[in-house]
């Protein structure tokens, strides 16, 4: 083994990367970033995406290009991003769909959530809403479940499509409540809901931007949020949970990743302004379109969010046998 100074090469060459990791993150970034958002523009996810990486050029005095990469799911955009130098110039906003189900959902993912990709930190945690069309007789979830065991079979629920945050949410629902409801997938949120004013459904566990219009105009019903605690955007609405059906907890899910082997310096250096940012009044304002609050948090709690989050819905998605 070749020694200088009595210090072996490799221990020199990693004291030389952590000298200059402080230095990387200050400089840091000294060019254009590009932030994934792997949906089409206009959605919720591509809003959140423009909101933070808006903010971020502000703060880094760099532009930061937001790159949509629509299809599949969300899978395609991430997959992209797993594959990008991890130099901290490529990072992307992935969803419950791309990174808490897709292992379990596609029988061939082109990316590991947990090996090609690094937590930076966890953008939102949004609730559905679960909304009903109005001339069905029940006003609560407690009425709703009973209503379903009395009519077994007959009640219809739409989703985005297989799969999808809806679907999942609602089977969740079934399997606690113990009640009989047909699946019936959409291309969308938007089509379901429209489909449920129309008589043709009696249940959708909506996103908030989707259904909130409906819901203030008296055409649809909303009979609880799917999440633990209450929406700040419908303090007066229940949660699943305390209004009929105790232990149910669903949310949807928001984070921003990194290619795996992105700098530690760069990851923290990010996740540290994303926070600043999602501290600021009018982001948190912003945030209230999709029912939700900014999450934020460390890369860890990111990290064990992932962990609890695949095991959770893929443990559901393996057991309704869904597959795409």
């Amino acid at each position: 083994m070749n020694i200088i100074r009595g210090i072996p090469p490799i221990l020199t060459a990693v004291a030389a990367l952590l000298l200059q990791s402080p230095a990387l993150a200050q400089a840091y970034p000294t060019k254009p970033v590009r932030f994934i958002v792997p949906f089409a523009p206009g959605g919720n996810t591509d809003v959140q995406g423009r909101l933070i990486g808006q903010k971020l050029s502000e703060i880094w005095g760099q532009q930061v290009v937001i790159d949509n990469r629509p299809g599949a799911g969300g899978t395609l955009g991430v997959e992209l991003a797993s594959k990008a130098a991890p130099d901290g110039y490529t990072i992307v906003l992935a969803s419950f769909g791309n990174i808490l189900v897709g292992p379990s959902l596609y029988q061939k993912l082109g990316y590991d959530p947990v090996k090609n990709l690094d937590p930076v930190v966890l953008v939102s945690t949004p609730p559905g809403l679960m909304t009903v069309n109005p001339l069905l007789p029940a006003k609560n979830v407690k009425e709703f479940i009973a209503y379903a065991r009395a009519n077994p079979g007959k009640l219809n629920y739409g989703s985005a499509g297989n799969g999808t945050w809806n679907h999942l949410f609602a089977e969740q629902f079934k399997a606690l409540a113990k009640i009989q409801m047909t699946h019936v997938p959409y291309k969308g949120a938007a089509p379901a809901v429209t489909d449920l004013i129309g008589g043709y459904l009696q249940v959708v566990f909506a996103p908030f931007p989707t259904a909130m219009p409906h819901v203030k105009s008296g055409r649809l019903r909303a009979l609880a949020v799917t999440s633990a605690q209450r929406s700040p955007v419908l303090p007066e609405t229940p949660t699943v949970s305390e209004s009929g059906l105790p232990g149910y907890e669903a949310a949807s899910w928001f984070a921003v990743l990194a290619p795996a082997g992105t700098p530690k310096a760069v990851i923290h250096k990010v996740n540290a302004d994303i926070n600043r940012i999602f501290a600021r009044p009018d982001v948190r304002a912003a945030f209230t379109f999709d029912g939700s609050e900014p999450a934020g948090g460390t890369p860890e709690d990111l990290a064990g969010s992932i962990r609890e989050g695949m095991a959770k819905w893929g443990k559901l998605v393996r057991d309704l046998g869904v597959k795409l």
